[in-house]
């Protein structure tokens, strides 16, 4: 593994030991930032099932302004903190041992929201769109935000719902690559209804 692209371009990225975390293969993420950048402006970046922080620090490497990365995996916070300080991107980072849910309770306290979020967890999990729509919730998913799902091509999602909105999707062998754009949804006014609309009511 290695970074794509950027400041750290060409820098290897070391893995976590073990079978129990999937990184991120140098030919998808560069398919992946392809479609989503290929270069930020300062953007904030949250990396919620981090891993190596391949995905993160590819987006700091390419211009991200600072990335938020989460892993429940004592391994996998010690190798992204590593990944960090030899790519010299740590200063534009935090890292924290937590579980998903949990962690955004205390991301909620910050209330600094995310133009970018990668969400690549095991693929025993299912319900990514329930995490997106929970960060929305949380006020963590800025205006116009991009938000990538990482998961099994058997696994299902949705094209739109809650204000996301699936602009691209991609499929290399057992990945697939889900992409939203998020607009925050309308609030709607009831309105009285007018005599037609009472017609059309009726049985």
């Amino acid at each position: 593994m290695r970074v794509i692209s950027g400041q750290a371009k060409g820098h290897p990225l070391k893995a976590v030991p073990g079978s129990n975390t999937r990184p991120t293969t140098d030919k998808v993420k560069e398919s992946l930032f392809s479609m989503i950048g290929p270069y930020f402006d300062e953007e904030r970046v949250l990396d919620l099932f981090a891993g190596t922080g391949g995905l993160g620090i590819e987006a700091l490497s390419r211009g991200a302004g600072h990335a938020v990365f989460i892993d429940s995996n004592s391994q996998s916070i010690d190798i992204i903190r590593r990944n960090l300080q030899s790519t010299r991107l740590g200063d534009h980072a935090e890292v924290y041992r937590n579980d998903a849910r949990r962690a955004l309770k205390l991301l909620e306290r910050a209330g600094k929201p995310f133009n970018l979020i990668f969400l690549d967890p095991p693929y025993i999990m299912k319900d990514c769109d329930e995490l997106l729509v929970d960060l929305a919730s949380r006020g963590l998913v800025e205006e116009g935000a991009v938000a990538v799902v990482e998961h099994h091509p058997n696994v299902l999602y949705r094209d739109n719902f809650d204000g996301f909105h699936r602009t691209r999707y991609a499929v290399y062998g057992e990945i697939a690559l889900s992409i939203y754009r998020y607009q925050k949804p309308a609030e709607t006014e009831e309105a009285a209804p007018s005599s037609e609309s009472k017609e059309e009511d009726r049985p």
